[in-house]
C-alpha cells in the first residue's frame, strides 16, 4: 500500500452555479488562452455493468494490468502551475477495493492537500464500504441517472453485457445506486446525477428529474448523447428534439436545484432564432448554468495502465505523448498547437462560449468554420 502523507485542507469557496472551476471559460477568462487546469485520470477497466451509452465501451476488460505508480501521477500533477480540479474515472473507479485504497484515495487527499476540488465518475452500484473510504475526501460524486424505473436500468444498463442478467440482480443494483446516493449526499458530498438527452430518455426527461430529486442529488447535470466509439450505433437525436426536451424540463424543474447543462449543440451565433431563444431562457433561469466543455481546453486525461495522454478518456484522437517522459503543462501545450485543437479553438468573449467540441462539430456542424461567425445577441 502507497505511504504518502499530505496535510489537508478545505477548500474555501464552496461549489455552486457561481463557482464551477471545471468550466474552462474561467481560465481563459484570466490568462486570456486556454489553460491546464484540470486532470482527468482513467485508474480503471474494469466494470460491472455494460450500459448501451457507454463511450468507454471498447476499453473495458475482465482483467486489468498493473498501473503506473501512483508517486509518477503525483509528481506530474504538482508540476500542473495552476491546477483547480482533478477527476476519477474508469471503467467503474471503485471495481477494486485496492485501487480505491491505493491509488483513489491518496489521489483525493493530494487534491486536499493542495486545496483543490476533486470528482468521481461511478455508477455508485458497488457496496457502500468502497464510496465511505473516498467522501471525506470528496467534493463530486458525477453518477449516470438515465432511468425512471429498474426495468429502464436493467435494460440500458446491461445493454451489452454479452450474457444474461436477471431482472431482479439489476433491480438490487438499482436500489443500492439510490440508496448509496443518498448516503453520500447525507455524508456532505456533493451528488451530481448526469442525465443524457437521447433517444431513449428525451420524452422521459421531467420524470427522471423527479427521480433524480427524490434521491437527495444536489445537482442535475445535462448533456446531449452524441453517439461515439463503444455507443456510436445508437440513432442521432436532432437538434429540434434536443432543444424541445430542455424546454420541457425548464418549464417542470425544481428550481431549487442546480441544474447544469453541457455540450450543448447551441450557439448565441445560430441562425436558428429559437435555439438562441433558449440560450437566453437558460441565462435567465435560477440555478441554471451551462457549461463549456472541459476537454481539450482546461483538461487532459491521462491513463494510468501506460502513461498516454489524451485530450479525453473517450476521444478518437491518438494520444499526443507520455506522463513517463513529459510535464502535463507542456503536453498541453502541444495539444493546442494540434490542427484539430486549432479547427475548434473559438471564443465568443460577448457569449462566454468556447463553441463546439470536436464530437458536436463533426455531428452537426461539419462544414462550419466557428471561426468565421458572430454572437447575435
Amino acid at each position: 500500500m502507497n505511504s504518502i502523507d499530505f496535510a489537508l485542507q478545505q477548500p474555501s469557496n464552496p461549489l455552486s452555479p457561481h463557482n464551477d472551476p471545471w468550466d474552462p471559460i474561467r481560465s481563459l477568462q484570466q490568462f486570456g488562452r486556454h489553460t491546464l487546469t484540470s486532470v482527468e485520470m482513467t485508474v480503471s477497466n474494469l466494470c460491472n455493468m455494460r450500459c448501451e451509452h457507454c463511450a468507454v465501451g471498447d476499453t473495458l476488460v475482465m482483467t486489468e494490468p498493473a498501473k503506473l505508480p501512483l508517486e509518477l501521477m503525483i509528481k506530474r500533477l504538482d508540476e500542473v502551475k495552476y491546477l483547480e480540479t482533478i477527476s476519477i474515472t474508469g471503467g467503474e473507479p471503485s471495481f477494486s477495493d485496492r485501487t480505491v485504497k491505493e491509488y483513489m484515495v491518496p489521489l483525493l487527499q493530494y487534491a486536499r492537500s493542495r486545496g483543490i476540488r476533486s470528482q468521481i465518475n461511478s455508477n455508485v452500484t458497488l457496496p457502500y464500504s468502497r464510496y465511505e473510504q473516498l467522501a471525506p475526501y470528496l467534493d463530486v460524486m458525477h453518477i449516470s441517472f438515465n432511468y425512471t424505473n429498474a426495468d429502464d436500468f436493467h435494460q440500458i444498463g446491461f445493454a451489452k453485457a454479452g450474457h444474461h442478467v436477471s431482472r431482479d440482480a439489476a433491480a438490487k443494483l438499482y436500489d443500492r445506486m439510490i440508496d448509496n446516493a443518498r448516503r453520500l449526499s447525507d455524508a456532505g458530498v456533493l451528488v451530481s446525477a448526469e442525465s443524457m438527452i437521447n433517444y431513449r430518455t428525451h420524452s422521459q426527461i421531467a420524470e427522471i428529474h423527479k427521480l433524480i430529486m427524490e434521491m437527495g442529488c444536489q445537482r442535475h447535470e445535462v448533456h446531449p448523447m452524441y453517439p461515439s466509439s463503444f455507443a456510436k450505433d445508437l440513432p442521432v437525436l436532432s437538434r429540434e428534439d434536443m432543444r424541445k426536451a430542455i424546454e420541457r424540463l425548464l418549464d417542470t424543474r425544481d428550481k431549487n436545484i442546480w441544474m447544469l447543462f453541457g455540450t450543448l449543440p447551441f450557439y448565441h451565433c445560430s441562425e436558428n432564432p429559437e435555439e438562441r431563444d433558449l440560450l437566453k431562457r437558460l441565462a435567465a433561469e435560477p440555478n441554471v448554468t451551462v457549461r463549456n466543455d472541459p476537454d481539450g481546453r482546461n483538461r487532459l486525461n491521462v491513463n494510468l495502465f501506460t502513461g498516454e495522454v489524451f485530450v479525453t478518456d473517450f476521444s478518437d484522437v491518438p494520444a499526443f505523448g507520455n506522463i513517463e517522459g513529459e510535464k502535463l503543462d507542456d503536453l498541453f501545450d502541444r495539444w493546442l498547437d494540434h490542427s484539430l485543437a486549432r479547427s475548434v479553438n473559438c471564443h465568443c468573449p460577448a457569449a462566454a462560449c468556447c463553441g463546439p467540441n470536436l464530437l458536436v462539430k463533426d455531428m452537426y456542424y461539419n462544414e462550419v468554420d466557428f471561426h468565421q461567425k458572430k454572437a447575435i445577441l
